[in-house]
């Protein structure tokens, strides 16, 4: 089974300026996708940019035990035969995910309609997190679902014999379960339909309309209408990954906190639904300039130049804002924390759900590093200490989530006081780079021995 089996304490300190290129890894989202796709379509489909990190890795090794062939040529630069829809074959063993939502529960929606059974788990903090909320939705195509008490994994998937075509309402604003419910929607009869009250990050929509699915979307009384023909043959593809606006947040957002930085980070995705994170930095007062603007892959990039500015300002993040930046909150606490005045986050019970429940973490970390925060179940408010006002001196709790341990080694760039975090290794699932790219841009963040 994955897991983090070896801690590694790892520890920030204040640092001088921030400079030079950040070249960060490739969209997340986007190659768990590519992989799905490419093992979906007939031929080969060539991927660029591949984000290497362990939920990636996982979602490859899922691939190859449903039967596609996958082939890593060079860093970054992968190939996928594929099966075509329909076409996946029974595994032979259990299919572990890891750390990862994004690849289980697409991994399930891809499945689902064909019928073969898979059994699968994943690390401790994977099999807290809830998979009803894909498993309902499989359940009305056909497919049936055992597993733990309250839907958690290990849990085995019944695909469905003779799959019918679905209308379904995302009760949340989750861009794993339209996905998945396309995804499954591919190998059912007719058209199967996904209605989201609140768009989430659509990767999914443009990468199947890329592959050759028939797939619209439309704005309805009811919410956004996303109509996805089934049956398809998907045509196999070149996929250019842009870079992870998720990862590129703690170079960009360290580069804000710390005095005199200066940074680039080039190629990165400006998907108009991942961008929730950068809006709020710049209504914060962040000095952020879009540059070379351009289309990669199938998605808009650019290249972001970050200065320091000094002190940025608290604002209230509006709650219809949470789908474009739901795994930049824990990052933006920090940031928040490093403000003048209160910085609101509302609409954020995602957040309790996730890799760790993350309200309650950057809660209590917050806290140990000298902040003032409330929080409910919806809601976390950071009360800024302003630049240079943070204590620090704690070591925070990570609870297996690598976004909680890199946002407070951000801190720890700009508080009074080191900031560690118990153990860094969750880190490598998303961006296994981080420690030499920030290294390498000035910031002091080491390991601790023993």
């Amino acid at each position: 089974m994955s897991g983090h089996d070896n801690p590694i304490p790892m520890t920030a300190r204040r640092s001088g300026p921030l400079t030079g290129v950040a070249e960060v890894p490739g969209d997340k989202s986007i190659s768990h996708r590519a992989l799905i796709l490419g093992a979906l379509a007939v031929g080969e489909t060539r991927i660029t940019g591949l984000l290497e990190g362990e939920d990636v890795l996982d979602t490859a090794r899922a691939m190859r035990a449903f039967g596609a062939e996958v082939t890593r040529h060079a860093p970054g630069a992968w190939s996928v035969h594929g099966v075509g829809v329909g076409g996946f074959a029974e595994p032979e063993a259990v299919i572990d995910c890891g750390n990862s939502g994004t690849g289980v529960r697409l991994i399930i929606g891809a499945m689902a309609t064909t019928p073969i059974t898979a059994t699968f788990t994943g690390d401790a903090s994977l099999s807290k997190r809830p998979m009803g909320r894909i498993t309902d939705p499989m359940a009305l195509f056909g497919a049936r679902a055992y597993g733990r008490a309250g839907g958690r994994l290990p849990m085995t998937i019944v695909g469905a014999a003779a799959p019918v075509p679905v209308r379904y309402a995302t009760p949340m604003p989750s861009a794993q379960v339209k996905s998945a419910v396309l995804l499954a929607g591919l190998n059912a009869p007719g058209q199967t339909q996904v209605i989201e009250r609140e768009a989430t990050r659509d990767h999914s929509e443009r990468m199947l309309r890329g592959f050759g699915a028939e797939i619209s979307t439309e704005d309805t009384p009811e919410g956004r209408l996303i109509t996805l023909t089934g049956q398809p043959e998907l045509r196999p593809q070149t996929v250019a990954v842009p870079r992870d606006p998720s990862s590129a947040a703690f170079p960009v957002c360290a580069a804000l906190l710390v005095a005199g930085s200066e940074i680039t980070v080039p190629g990165v995705s400006q998907n108009p639904t991942r961008n929730g994170l950068y809006t709020t930095l710049i209504e914060m007062g962040a000095d952020i300039a879009y540059e070379s603007p351009r289309e990669e892959g199938g998605e808009p990039v650019a290249d972001l130049r970050v200065r320091f500015t000094g002190a940025l300002k608290g604002v209230e993040v509006p709650p219809e804002r949470a789908a474009s930046m739901i795994d930049e909150y824990p990052v933006l606490a920090a940031v928040a924390a490093c403000a003048t005045g209160r910085t609101v986050m509302r609409g954020v019970k995602e957040l309790r759900v996730k890799e760790s429940d993350r309200i309650d973490a950057m809660a209590r970390g917050l806290e140990a590093c000298g902040v003032t925060v409330e929080e409910d179940e919806d809601t976390l408010i950071v009360h800024g200490r302003g630049p240079d006002g943070v204590p620090g001196g704690a070591t925070c709790a990570s609870h297996l989530d690598h976004r909680i341990a890199m946002s407070f080694l951000v801190l720890g760039l700009a508080a009074q006081q080191p900031i560690g975090v118990d153990d860094g290794s969750p880190i490598a699932t998303s961006f296994p780079v981080f420690e030499a790219l920030m290294s390498g841009l000035g910031a002091t963040i080491s390991r601790v021995d023993g």
